[in-house]
């Protein structure tokens, strides 16, 4: 199949460029069956309405048979290129862009029209389309922004920007972008191949103009005439640098301040204006001259960039009516030269004079008086005095609230302090009274002073014992030991210390005697060994104690001792005198007698004591039954009967003491025994100790039996006891307790089995 190009050319003239494409077309490769033609088109891009002749095929079968047909297939077959199957015209139908689709691969073929059966093998072919500078440069990322620094040179970079261009960039000079500046200029350039902004002006000025608009264009065809082209902008800040130096609105400052500004207290403000922004402009400031006493100090107020003037120690208008500062203001950031940027101000102080309370001539004061003086004694002088002009008087008081028991008066002109109640060291050593001092001329100002009395100690308190002492001794003791240590105490508090002096009252007691230790205290020795408790049970011995003050105190102080028996290593046993009380004028015989007398009572009792507890007289009743006939709500119901009536009559009234525990001890005094004419009476001794025995019960053995008076609360069946009743055991019949119903039918088969268990 030959296939021979019609390829018309709209969209150029140029005859070198049509002999150029047709000379591809004219390459035959003879196949076996036909002519094979394998080559491509070239197809210029349109845009045009109309259909354009591509091409044409033909086959050497094709001699005006009617019956042969054109088919195309592959990319675009159809639907972008069409062929006219009778004469094998190939027409593209739609418009074609290089950038959506560069080239197109198509098979043509020769069939038989009425059996669709293939005269020739397929031809393939592809149409390449050609492109032509249809897309003007485009600026994707724009607009820009850029920024330098003020007063940068000429060259600096500034920012780049990129165009691009949807045309082929091997074919032509399609996508050959140069660009250029259209407004901006002279303060800027731009490098036409790179596109690199660059500032073209020296010395721009951020303070005079901050921003630029600057107008880029791009341009293919390498800028020449018929070009296309696109613009973008960019927006080029000048950021700023510390090139100029704080300064203040005016030369000099003045403000009047009060004297009596707090301390801290703002008492003017200045600023120093700063064309800079930012960290640039940001200033300290300082006073440098003028401030000899260290008066003033001044702080940078940062939402303001103002210097604050204020106080670090009070002002007086008295000593100082004015003061001359000498401000200064100083970039915190250094300038491109490094030297710092600067200025100075100024600032004249002058002092007003304010209405002050009086001043104490100390902020504390601190007087002593001695205890126990007499009342109007002087203590001390307080003094104040106004310090303003007026010099007004001043009138002085005490705060009750520090002296609620009006211990103090002051004088209200004067200022002297006065007793007004004796003082007692003891009681309190310091006072803390705060007194006012106000002036008559303003009442409201009012000043305070602390003033700490000091109580001096004399010697007003005698020594004494610290506690009450009382002292043990031993019957066997020897002579010469010690039975108790003594010292004093002295509420006095004496700048020497404490010194006492010891003596008995009674200067030749014939028990005890007494040694200085040399540590103000002394020791308690006896004298001899014939201390017996039968003969004295115990001995009071006072002291004197004197201390060495002036003049000299002494008391008189009681010692109690008790003569106690003890073991053989000195250890107290008793000192209870009872225990060795024997009566007096029995001889050894009586006293066998009376021991044998105790002995025999003993074991009586013993055995008496050895019987059943449980009373089996029949005519000793001691249980009590209550009988009712009211039908109750069981055991739970206490509100159909009184649950009092159930209860031990003989307790009702009151405790029924119990006979099976050891009763309490129970002391009897016991009665002296007093003798016959001859000394010896045992009958009446006997009769006396029996009759002390049957009454004492803490004197064993005791009696104690068990009493089964009361059977409980809340039984329906009443009770069930059999003490002491009665009937005897065989005469009992339980059988009724199986009818009660589950409660009882544990209890039943109890008493049955009891019952099958008895002996026939």
């Amino acid at each position: 199949m030959l296939l021979s190009s019609l390829l018309f050319l709209q969209s150029t003239s140029d005859a070198a460029l049509r002999s150029r494409l047709l000379e591809g077309q004219r390459i035959l490769i003879r196949a076996k069956r036909g002519w094979v033609w394998n080559q491509m088109f070239v197809l210029e891009e349109f845009s045009g309405p109309d259909p354009i002749l591509v091409g044409r095929l033909h086959t050497d079968l094709d001699v005006g048979n009617k019956n042969i047909r054109y088919v195309l297939a592959g990319e675009g077959a159809g639907t972008i290129f069409a062929i006219n199957d009778k004469t094998g015209d190939i027409h593209a139908m739609k418009r074609l862009d290089r950038e959506e689709k560069a080239e197109y691969t198509l098979t043509a073929q020769v069939i038989n029209r009425d059996t669709n059966e293939p005269l020739e093998p397929p031809s393939e072919f592809i149409i390449k389309v050609q492109d032509i500078n249809d897309n003007p440069p485009q600026f994707i990322e724009g607009p820009y922004q850029g920024s330098v620094p003020e007063m940068s040179p000429v060259g600096t970079s500034v920012t780049r920007v990129t165009a691009t261009d949807a045309d082929d960039p091997v074919y032509g000079n399609s996508a050959k972008l140069v660009y250029s500046i259209l407004e901006g200029q002279p303060y800027f350039s731009i490098d036409q191949n790179s596109a690199v902004i660059k500032v073209a002006l020296a010395g721009m000025d951020r303070e005079l103009r901050e921003e630029y608009l600057v107008v880029i264009q791009a341009k293919d065809m390498g800028g020449h005439m018929g070009g296309l082209s696109g613009t973008t902008t960019v927006t080029i800040t000048l950021t700023d640098i510390n090139d100029n130096p704080p300064k203040f609105s005016k030369g000099s400052y003045e403000f009047t301040i009060p004297e009596d500004l707090g301390i801290g207290k703002p008492g003017g403000r200045v600023k120093a204006n700063d064309r800079d922004i930012g960290e640039n402009a940001r200033s300290t400031y300082s006073i440098v001259g003028g401030d000899e006493r260290d008066v003033f100090q001044i702080i940078t107020d940062s939402p303001t960039q103002e210097g604050i003037l204020s106080l670090k120690k009070p002002l007086d208008f008295e000593s100082k009516k004015f003061y001359n500062l000498t401000v200064v203001a100083t970039n915190v950031r250094s300038s491109t030269t490094g030297v710092p940027f600067l200025d100075q101000a100024v600032v004249k102080v002058v002092v007003e004079d304010a209405d002050e309370p009086p001043v104490f001539t100390e902020s504390m004061y601190v007087f002593e008086v001695h205890e126990n003086a007499p009342i109007t004694t002087v203590i001390g002088t307080v003094a104040a005095r106004d310090q303003d002009a007026m010099r007004s008087l001043i009138r002085y008081s005490i705060d009750r609230h520090t002296d609620l028991e009006r211990q103090f008066n002051i004088h209200v002109e004067d200022g002297k302090i006065t007793l007004a109640k004796p003082l007692d060291r003891e009681t309190d050593t310091w006072h803390n009274i705060t007194v006012t001092a106000t002036e008559i001329r303003n009442h409201s100002q009012i000043s305070r002073a602390i003033v700490a009395i000091r109580v001096l100690d004399i010697n007003d308190n005698a020594p004494e014992f610290p506690a009450e002492y009382e002292a043990y001794l031993c019957e066997n003791g020897k002579p010469g030991q010690v039975i108790q240590t003594i010292s004093a105490v002295d509420k006095d508090n004496p700048v020497q210390g404490h010194t006492f002096h010891y003596r008995m009252e009674i200067l030749s007691n014939p028990n005890f005697t007494i040694k200085n230790n040399l540590d103000n205290s002394i020791s308690i020795l006896a004298k001899h060994d014939s201390f017996r408790r039968q003969k004295q049970e115990f001995y009071l011995l006072p002291i004197v104690v004197t201390d060495d003050g002036d003049p000299p105190m002494s008391s008189t102080n009681t010692l109690t001792i008790r003569v106690c028996g003890c073991s053989k290593d000195g250890v107290v046993q008793s000192c209870n005198p009872e225990a060795f009380v024997l009566p007096i004028g029995l001889s050894m015989g009586a006293l066998i007698a009376i021991l044998a007398f105790i002995v025999v009572l003993f074991v009586t009792l013993r055995r008496h004591k050895n019987e059943p507890l449980i009373i089996k007289d029949d005519e000793d009743v001691r249980e009590n039954i209550i009988r009712y006939d009211d039908e109750g709500g069981g055991e739970e119901d206490t509100e159909a009967f009184d649950i009092a009536t159930l209860q031990n009559p003989d307790g009702i009234n009151g405790f029924l003491p119990r006979k099976d525990i050891k009763p309490d001890l129970q002391f009897m005094p016991r009665q002296g025994h007093h003798s016959g004419p001859n000394g010896v009476d045992v009958d009446e001794f006997i009769n006396v100790r029996l009759h002390e025995a049957d009454n004492d019960p803490t004197a064993p053995p005791y009696d104690s039996i068990q009493i089964y008076g009361y059977e409980g609360r809340g039984s329906v069946a009443g009770s069930l006891s059999s003490l002491e009743t009665a009937s005897s055991d065989s005469d009992q019949n339980y059988d009724y307790l199986r009818e009660w119903g589950p409660r009882f039918r544990r209890l039943g088969e109890l008493y049955s089995v009891g019952e099958s268990d008895r002996d026939p």
